[in-house]
């Protein structure tokens, strides 16, 4: 069997079992719930900092699915689908076999010479995330993707939906991005720093974004994201709601929003943060 080794360093995540049960155990009465959410937005910085808002993410997920999918991004616009083309992916709780004939279907969906490329690169948006799917799905099989940050997610979504339909699997899907990423270590700082900074991403940038993504509009959604920083993988959130939306009228729900500036408390606001959103798609 082909496995996928894992590639991000200690501190992403944990790598023991208990201290995996111990951070996830207080979001899985979530998982008790009649919850049939077939997509959410993610963030994938290490749990330390956005641990929370992804467990409340996933743990939103419609508990019947047979198989995750987990979109990454860091793609920039016109670049390829990636998927994963091993047969399972490693994580610390156990291995998640790739739902290969999903993955098969999916590809054929596209035209000639767009078919979605192997992705053999490092990269902590769809990686992070699995430890969490595994420990709330123990059963699915997976899909890894990354989207390009271009209106082509949107559709790629549409066709990953239509690929779920035609061998009649349960597919739920997430999203995963950080949102504005500010400060000197980003090279982007608008409004200078401390509070008048911090300020503005939390309620002008990211919330403009989150009401965005509100309205389900893509175009919306990829030109804020493109011209203000709003988030770093915005292919994948596009091809969250394009698999959303096939389903039928989409709603969406803020489940949680933080900065990492909120995990170091009252002290003084760093120079450099990012924000982070959970958000669930509901079909009606």
């Amino acid at each position: 069997m082909n496995l996928r080794e894992p590639c991000l360093s200690q501190g992403w995540y944990p790598r023991e079992t208990d201290k995996i049960d111990d951070f996830l155990k207080p979001f899985a009465p979530n998982r008790l719930a009649d919850i049939r959410t077939p997509a959410v937005i993610a963030p994938h910085a290490g749990w330390y900092y956005s641990g929370a808002p992804a467990a409340l993410a996933l743990s939103s997920l419609d508990k019947e699915a047979q198989t995750v999918a987990v979109i990454g991004g860091h793609l920039a616009a016109g670049m390829p689908v990636l998927v994963a083309e091993e047969d399972g992916v490693k994580t610390p709780i156990g291995v998640m076999n790739i739902d290969r004939e999903l993955r098969d279907a999916f590809r054929d969906e596209f035209s000639a010479g767009m078919s979605p490329r192997p992705d053999r690169y490092q990269d902590n948006t769809v990686e992070v995330l699995l430890p969490m799917v595994r420990y709330f799905f123990p059963q699915v099989q997976l899909l890894w993707l990354r989207f390009p940050a271009d209106i082509s997610s949107f559709q790629a979504g549409k066709l990953l939906a239509k690929s779920a339909g035609s061998l009649n699997r349960r597919v739920a899907v997430i999203g995963s991005t950080d949102l504005t990423h500010y400060g000197t270590n980003y090279g982007y700082s608008p409004r200078g720093r401390g509070k008048r900074a911090l300020d503005w991403v939390k309620n002008v940038n990211d919330a403009a974004f989150i009401a965005a993504l509100v309205d389900g509009d893509p175009s919306r959604i990829l030109k804020h994201a493109g011209e203000n920083a709003a988030a770093c993988s915005a292919g994948a959130v596009l091809g969250a709601l394009g698999f959303a939306s096939a389903g039928g009228k989409t709603s969406a729900r803020l489940l949680d929003y933080r900065t990492s500036a909120d995990v170091h408390g009252g002290g003084e606001i760093p120079d450099s943060f990012v924000g982070y959103a959970a958000v669930a798609f509901d079909v009606a």
